[in-house]
């Protein structure tokens, strides 16, 4: 049976509609649009007006149309749809968003944040396919997780499950989600240059060369792809940055494995991209920290999606919806 979702993304700098024809066990993105985020009264308008017109332009109505998805950055009450002052969207304070989309088309519809979105995304039609308890990481701006449970996405008694990067795994660190030394602050794109940045700092002040940083002055500038390149290029003070990263990801992954034994653990974001500079630290400190029972059981692998993941993550939220919702006689 084919299935019309709409999936909308909302980001801080960005936004999109697209619309998937779900068939099955497979999903197709039959269009896309995007458009610059603005203040949250013309956003929410431009995403009433590009949702509309999608569904005019490909013939689709309430009658035919089987749910909307909003995948958003968190915080969220999704029980409510209602998104709760995200930092990358300043003014958007207790925003209905469900009511102010569904409401407008008489579709059905439901909110998720982003990492919940792209578990979702995974789960059905990505690395996740025929795994019912999976935790799916972003590991890129920042380092949020979805929880599929029990064949189910589990987010908590409002919406908050999953922020593991919060977990603080060392007294001292990088900074992310407010906290020093946190799984965020270890293992995300700004964390990771922190630490570069740190690393560099130590180099530079007692007069050595960093590859990837000529003088003090350039350390703003430096970036996890920076530092990835350069540990390409055979850096042995950026592939300690790297290692250090994937030593507290090895650290992390093991809480996230003796509590909830999944049956696959999926890393979007850096790690997709530099999985063979984190790996090995990685598998190192799992092997020594997580029990094996649960460690052996579970597999880790990038996400099955790569860098399409964030187009099938809002159809996803959509398509989880329609299943979870059927309609009654």
């Amino acid at each position: 049976m084919k299935k019309n979702l709409i999936g909308i993304d909302i980001g801080g700098t960005k936004c999109a509609v697209t619309y998937g024809i779900q068939t099955g066990d497979t999903l197709e993105i039959i269009e896309k649009v995007k458009f610059a985020t603005s203040n949250v009264t013309e956003t929410v308008e431009s995403l009433g007006r590009e949702t509309g017109t999608m569904l005019d332009r490909h013939g689709l109505s309430a009658a035919d149309t089987a749910a909307i998805g909003i995948s958003c950055g968190g915080p969220l009450d999704t029980k409510h749809g209602i998104v709760m002052s995200p930092p990358n969207l300043p003014g958007w304070d207790n925003i209905p968003v469900v009511d102010l989309i569904g409401g407008r088309f008489g579709i059905r519809t439901a909110v998720q944040n982003d990492a919940n979105a792209c578990a979702l995304a995974e789960w059905k039609f990505g690395a996740g396919r025929g795994c019912d308890d999976l935790v799916f990481l972003t590991f890129g701006t920042g380092l949020g997780a979805g929880l599929i449970l029990n064949g189910r996405l589990y987010d908590g008694v409002n919406g908050n499950a999953g922020e593991a990067g919060h977990i603080r795994l060392a007294d001292f660190g990088p900074v992310g989600y407010g906290k020093q030394g946190s799984f965020e602050g270890f293992c995300s794109g700004g964390g990771i240059a922190q630490l570069a940045r740190t690393m560099a700092t130590e180099r530079l002040q007692m007069g050595r060369s960093v590859s990837f940083c000529r003088t003090l002055r350039d350390l703003p500038a430096i970036t996890a792809q920076s530092v990835a390149e350069a540990a390409w290029r055979g850096d042995a003070l950026a592939a300690e940055v790297y290692a250090l990263a994937g030593r507290q990801l090895g650290r992390g992954l093991s809480m996230l494995i003796d509590l909830l034994n999944p049956g696959r653990i999926i890393l979007g974001g850096i790690f997709m991209r530099a999985a063979a500079l984190l790996e090995p630290h990685m598998n190192a400190v799992i092997r020594a920290e997580a029990l094996p029972a649960a460690s052996t059981a579970c597999r880790i692998v990038p996400a099955g999606l790569g860098e399409q993941i964030g187009d099938y993550a809002a159809l996803s939220v959509a398509a989880n919806l329609a299943a979870c919702q059927q309609p009654t006689d």
